[in-house]
């Protein structure tokens, strides 16, 4: 015996029904009572309910007690995080990711290229692992908008390799989703380069990963990686070139592609660092014009504007040049700016005399260093010629200037400090020519442009911003963790770069939209913050299992409306996969 609601219209009623089976041994239904109406039992029947009780001799329910589910009928999954990947979701679409998967509809693939990159990206941006790690990671995300509910590591490598196969396609879509965010009158563009160490022995052919060496100052496995961003942080183009590339013959070409992919730029200044200078590229770059803009009668339009720093080791050939300008900075003792023609361009000098004295005091420490150690030597060479014995080992001329002269070229003093390593006896020399150079140069910026309506001051500036991009790759080598690179193949390696370089652009809207609601929040912080925002599944009875999300904080809807992200609903369709 069961109780069953029929409708009859818009009426719902209550029914005790009993099942019995018929002479023919069939199970069939009849109804033994009626007991009213939904809408008008109210509370007769909490008293049907409690006669029911005392005759199965069991307490009755208190009036206006609560109904209590044993625990037993209860079951709980395990909560998901859901904060964090719904908010890079809303990112994700809001800013036109999600055209990709025009371009992946119409490839062979069976599988969502889009969603398994979008994955791999939001991995990258939440909890960094490996191709293998995503498929513990997505155990753990409550993931908005996925439609596949198997995961495989060789569909995130096939989307990988589908992201290769149609490169021009997807920068093509990146371009066009970037280009609302580039200033069209003055776009100043950053350019820099980095090294991303690369694991494994073997080559294959066309193989990125080459010995060169690598930022931290030792040989190494890498490739490497070039980065265009604008002055507000916005990554807007990416390159992987080979580990033994000379940086110097990688700017033009990115310059190039830059210029074709955002042909609405009616003036770019490109900022770039030292390693990036030469006499070759200063003059490709000055033969560069922008796309002329529409209604002008020019075949080429306006001339491509550059700032580049100075390599230290080049400063010596503008020595003349800075004779005037150093007195004057001795003169005035503050920090100090000048411009000085140079081949058709301006040189840029910026000269702090904090810095100019720190940098003295540290040359001149070490070499009182180096002539302490020399001085010892030459002592113990001569006790040594007159007989005298002494601990340790032997001395010998031959001996003491190779060990001197390593150390003097292990201080970079190798200019100023002079070995004799002809003579046949230990000696060596200060040349004050070179050591009133070297200090001329200290505290000095060298910067050469074509730039013509900033003032000195305004071109050093321009160029400090550029350690903006250095905080960009930081945040590839540690946040992203672009590298150590475990992938073999030259495409999976740049697919990879695809994939930290749309992280990185999610991660700068991320905190240009932080810095405007001033959360004071990092979008490491934010996300962190974010995940105790949590998907939960609850079934009673074994029925089929309920969803929501967690209560949302006050603080956490503050992080929400800085973003532009709309809050997750309690019914919102999740994958759990």
């Amino acid at each position: 015996m069961f109780v069953k609601v029929t409708a009859s219209g818009p009426r719902r009623y209550v029914q005790l029904v009993e099942s019995y089976r018929d002479d023919a041994g069939r199970v069939k239904k009849r109804t033994v009572a009626t007991l009213g109406r939904m809408d008008q039992l109210a509370g007769e029947l909490d008293s049907v309910i409690d006669g029911l009780l005392k005759v199965a001799g069991r307490e009755p329910i208190a009036a206006n007690a609560a109904p209590v589910l044993a625990a037993s009928s209860l079951s709980f999954e395990t909560a998901r995080a859901l904060g964090n990947v719904w908010t890079l979701t809303e990112l994700w679409k809001e800013l036109g990711f999600s055209d990709l998967r025009r371009v992946f509809r119409r490839t062979r693939h069976t599988i969502d290229v889009e969603a398994l990159i979008r994955i791999m990206v939001l991995n990258r941006l939440c909890d960094p692992e490996s191709k293998l790690g995503v498929l513990r990671w997505v155990q753990t995300v409550a993931l908005p908008d996925v439609e596949v509910t198997e995961l495989t590591h060789q569909q995130l490598l096939r989307s990988m390799d589908a992201l290769m196969d149609n490169q021009d396609a997807v920068d093509g879509v990146i371009s066009s989703l970037l280009r609302p965010l580039v200033d069209q009158d003055l776009s100043v563009a950053f350019y820099d380069m980095t090294t991303i160490r690369a694991e494994g022995l073997a080559t294959v052919e066309g193989d990125v990963r080459q010995f060169g060496m690598a930022k931290e100052g030792l040989i190494a496995r890498q490739f490497m990686l070039g980065v265009v961003q604008t002055s507000e942080g916005l990554p807007i183009y990416h390159e992987v070139f080979e580990g033994n590339t000379a940086e110097t013959k990688t700017m033009l070409p990115i310059v190039k592609k830059v210029m074709q992919r955002f042909p609405h730029l009616r003036r770019l200044v490109l900022v770039a660092d030292r390693g990036l200078l030469s006499l070759d590229n200063l003059e490709a770059l000055q033969a560069i014009h922008l796309n002329p803009a529409k209604g002008q009668g020019s075949s080429q339009g306006q001339a491509l504007e550059f700032i580049i720093a100075v390599p230290g080791r080049r400063y010596t050939e503008f020595a003349d040049l800075l004779e005037d300008f150093q007195r004057k900075c001795a003169q005035s003792g503050t920090e100090t700016t000048g411009e000085i023609a140079w081949n058709g361009l301006c040189l840029v000098v910026a000269h702090d005399p904090v810095v100019a004295l720190e940098q003295r005091q540290k040359r001149r420490a070490k070499m009182a260093e180096l002539e302490g150690l020399a001085s010892g030597w030459v002592g113990k060479l001569e006790g040594q010629d007159e007989g005298v014995k002494k601990r340790g080992r032997k001395l010998s001329d031959s001996g003491t200037k190779a060990r001197f002269y390593r150390a003097v070229c292990e201080a970079h003093f190798a200019n100023i400090i002079k070995v004799d390593l002809k003579a046949e006896l230990f000696s060596y020399a200060i040349d004050e020519d070179a050591l009133r150079l070297a200090e001329m140069m200290d505290g000095k910026l060298l910067v050469v442009t074509n730039v013509q309506d900033l003032e000195p001051g305004a071109v050093i500036e321009r160029y400090k911003s550029l350690a903006d991009i250095e905080r960009g790759f930081k945040v590839l080598k540690s946040e992203l963790e672009i590298g150590p690179v475990y992938h073999r193949l030259p495409e999976r390696i740049r697919a990879h770069a695809s994939i930290c370089f749309m992280a990185l652009i999610l991660h700068r809207v991320m905190r240009m939209r932080l810095r405007e609601g001033q959360t004071g929040l990092t979008p490491e912080r934010a996300l962190q913050s974010l995940k105790r925002i949590q998907h939960h599944r609850v079934s009673i009875n074994g029925a089929q299992p309920l969803s929501g999300v967690s209560t949302m904080t006050t603080e956490l809807s503050q992080v929400l409306k800085a973003l532009k992200v709309k809050t997750p609903s309690q019914t919102q369709q999740l994958s759990l996969l």
